[in-house]
C-alpha cells in the first residue's frame, strides 16, 4: 500500500511549484480578430492568408428577394466532398430568392436573421458551428469544412463536409495474428475511433478532441472509460499534451517524444499498436489511448515491460500458460546475449565448453584472419545493413536482394574464410530471435544493447557480460511510465499480476484488472467459475431425488 501511495504522489501528483512552471510554459493563446460586417474585407483577408491558394475556392452568390444581398460559399479542394456541396448549393440558390426565408436588411421586422434562416432551415448537414473570428474560420476551412458567410453580418458557419480519399480499413501489416480481427487503423482520426467504437459500446468511453501543432494544427483525441481508467493518469496524460508547442505533428511518434518521462533510456515507455482490438483491451484495462490524425499507429499508457511480449492472439487461443510467452522471453535473451556469450567464452572462457566442440569451433577458425569480436561485428553490421536494405528497396525487389544478399554473402564469407561456421549459426539464430518480439518498439533497443555487450565481452569476458546486465536491470528498475514503474509486477512484486506477465491464465482466473494501473474499478469479470460436471449431476440428483 505504501508503493501505490508514493507512486500517486511523485508519479502523477504535481507540486504548487510544478503547476506554476507548467502555467508559465504553456503557450498563451493570441487574441482572435473578429470577422468585418463587410463580406468583402473577410474575402480579401482570406484570399491574402492563403496567398490566392487555387485550392482554396470561393464562390460568391446573391440572395433575397431582390437578390441585393451577397454571400459566399468557400471550401477547400481536396479536403471536402465536392457532391455534399454541390447539393447544398442547389438547395441553397433554389431559396434563395424566396422572400420568406431571406428578407432585406431594411429594417424588417423578423424573428430570424439570415444565418439563422440558412441554419434552421437550409443547411441538411449533420454538424455546423457558428464562427466569429479568423482563427476559427482558417481552422475549419483547411480542416475540410464548407464556410458560409453573408454580408451584413460578422459571423459565419461552418458545416462538416470533410470527404478526402483515405486508404480504409486494412489487415494489419506489423502486428499480424493467426486467430482474430484482421481490421487495423488506417490515417483518417474518424475511422480510426469509429473502429474503437464498434468494440466498446459503452457512453462511458469518453473522447477529449484537441490540436497540437502552431502550423499543422494536427487533430489528436485522448480517449478512455470514465469510472475505469484513474483519475491521475487521465489529467497527467492531458497535463502533458497541453504543454506541447511545437510548429508540427506528423506521427504520433513526435507525440510519444515530447510526452514521455524524461528519462534518457532507448526503452519505449508508451505502447504504440495499428490494432483496434489491442487499443479496446488496453482501454477495459483502466489506460489511456491517444489517437492522432494523419497515423494508423495509437499509443496507450501507461505501459510495462511485460506488455511488449504480449500478443493479442494470446487471448483469443485457449490458455496455454504461458508457455508460448515463455518462448518469446527466451528469445528476448538469445537475441540479447547469443553474439556476446559466443565471444566471452571463445575468446576469454574455453574451458566452459566440452573438448569435443572446443577442438570443431578452434578447426573452423583457423582460416579466419579475425579475433572472435570482430567477425562477430561484422557479421552483425552486416546482418542489419542487410535488414536496413530489405526494407527500403522497393517490395518486387526488396525480399529477394534480402534473401539472396544473406545466403551468398554468408557462403561466400565462410569459403573466403573470414567467417567461421559457427558465427554464422550464431548470427542467424540471433536475427531470428529478433524477429519473434510482438512489438517491433522493442526490438530496437535490443538491437542497440546488443552491440553494447557485444562490446563488454570483447575487453571483460563473462566478468563484462554480467556488469552490463546488472546496469541494464537497474536502469529497467529505475524507469516509469506515467507514474507506473516499468517493471511492475516483477519489480515491485505484485502477485495479482502475475497471471498475466510471464504465464497467461485462464480467463476464468484474470477477474481484476491490473493493480498497478489504481482502477477505480477494480473488478472487471463477475462470472462464476464453470462447475465440475460430476458435482454439478451430485447437486442435481440431490434436487431431483
Amino acid at each position: 500500500m505504501r508503493f501505490f501511495k508514493s507512486t500517486r504522489a511523485g508519479g502523477t501528483g504535481r507540486s504548487a511549484a510544478g503547476k506554476r512552471e507548467a502555467d508559465r510554459v504553456k503557450p498563451q493563446p493570441r487574441e482572435a480578430e473578429p470577422l468585418s460586417l463587410n463580406m468583402e474585407l473577410n474575402l480579401e483577408r482570406i484570399r491574402a492568408e492563403t496567398g490566392n491558394s487555387r485550392d482554396v475556392i470561393i464562390r460568391t452568390i446573391r440572395i433575397g428577394a431582390s437578390g441585393t444581398m451577397k454571400a459566399a460559399v468557400l471550401h477547400t479542394d481536396g479536403l471536402t466532398d465536392k457532391e455534399i456541396i454541390t447539393r447544398f448549393l442547389e438547395s441553397f440558390m433554389l431559396h434563395a430568392r424566396d422572400p420568406a426565408l431571406f428578407r432585406e436588411l431594411s429594417g424588417t421586422e423578423s424573428p430570424w436573421t439570415p444565418l439563422q434562416m440558412l441554419e434552421d432551415f437550409t443547411l441538411t448537414l449533420s454538424s455546423v458551428t457558428e464562427i466569429d473570428n479568423f482563427p476559427a474560420l482558417f481552422d475549419h476551412l483547411l480542416s475540410g469544412n464548407m464556410i458560409v458567410l453573408i454580408d451584413g453580418y460578422g459571423k459565419g458557419l461552418s458545416a462538416d463536409t470533410k470527404g478526402w480519399e483515405d486508404r480504409g480499413v486494412q489487415e494489419a501489416s506489423v502486428q499480424s495474428v493467426v486467430r482474430g480481427p484482421r481490421e487495423s487503423f488506417s490515417e483518417c482520426l474518424g475511422t480510426n475511433i469509429a473502429l474503437i467504437r464498434r468494440k466498446i459500446k459503452d457512453p462511458k468511453l469518453w473522447i477529449e478532441s484537441r490540436s497540437i501543432g502552431r502550423v499543422t494544427k494536427t487533430n489528436v483525441a485522448l480517449m478512455y472509460i470514465k469510472g475505469i481508467a484513474n483519475d491521475d493518469t487521465i489529467e497527467e496524460v492531458r497535463s502533458r499534451l497541453n504543454r506541447i508547442d511545437i510548429d508540427g505533428i506528423f506521427e504520433s511518434g513526435n507525440i510519444e517524444e515530447l510526452i514521455q518521462e524524461k528519462t534518457i533510456t532507448p526503452f519505449p515507455t508508451m505502447y504504440n499498436t495499428e490494432r483496434p482490438d489491442s487499443v479496446a483491451a488496453n482501454l477495459l484495462e483502466g489506460r489511456v489511448a491517444i489517437v492522432v490524425d494523419g497515423t494508423p499507429f495509437v499509443l496507450v499508457v501507461p505501459v510495462v515491460f511485460a506488455q511488449f511480449f504480449q500478443s493479442p492472439e494470446d487471448y483469443y487461443h485457449r490458455s496455454d500458460f504461458g508457455l508460448i510467452r515463455i518462448l518469446r522471453y527466451i528469445s528476448l535473451m538469445l537475441a540479447l546475449l547469443a553474439p556476446a556469450l559466443f565471444i566471452s567464452i571463445t575468446t576469454f572462457h574455453q574451458e566452459m565448453l566440452p573438448t569435443t566442440l572446443m577442438t570443431s569451433i578452434a578447426t573452423q577458425r583457423e582460416r579466419v584472419p579475425f579475433p572472435a569480436a570482430i567477425e562477430a561485428f561484422l557479421m552483425e553490421f552486416t546482418f542489419e545493413l542487410l535488414r536496413e536494405a530489405g526494407i527500403r528497396m522497393p517490395r518486387a525487389i526488396g525480399p529477394a536482394i534480402s534473401i539472396v544478399g544473406a545466403l551468398v554473402l554468408g557462403e561466400a564469407s565462410v569459403r573466403a574464410g573470414l567467417v567461421s561456421p559457427a558465427m554464422v549459426i550464431v548470427v542467424s539464430i540471433t536475427a531470428i530471435a529478433s524477429f519473434a518480439f510482438p512489438s517491433f518498439a522493442m526490438s530496437i533497443p535490443i538491437r542497440i544493447l546488443r552491440f553494447v555487450l557485444m562490446g563488454l565481452s570483447a575487453f571483460f569476458g563473462l566478468f563484462g557480460v554480467f556488469i552490463g546486465l546488472i546496469a541494464l536491470n537497474l536502469h529497467l528498475c529505475s524507469l516509469r511510465s506515467f507514474g507506473v514503474p516499468y517493471m511492475a509486477p516483477f519489480a515491485p512484486y505484485i502477485p495479482s499480476d502475475k497471471k498475466d506477465a510471464l504465464f497467461r491464465f485462464p480467463l476464468s482466473a484474470m477477474r481484476k484488472r491490473p493493480a498497478l494501473i489504481r482502477s477505480p474499478n477494480p473488478v472487471r469479470q463477475h462470472t462464476a467459475p464453470p462447475e465440475p460436471e460430476a458435482q454439478r449431476k451430485r447437486e442435481d440428483g440431490r434436487r431431483n431425488p
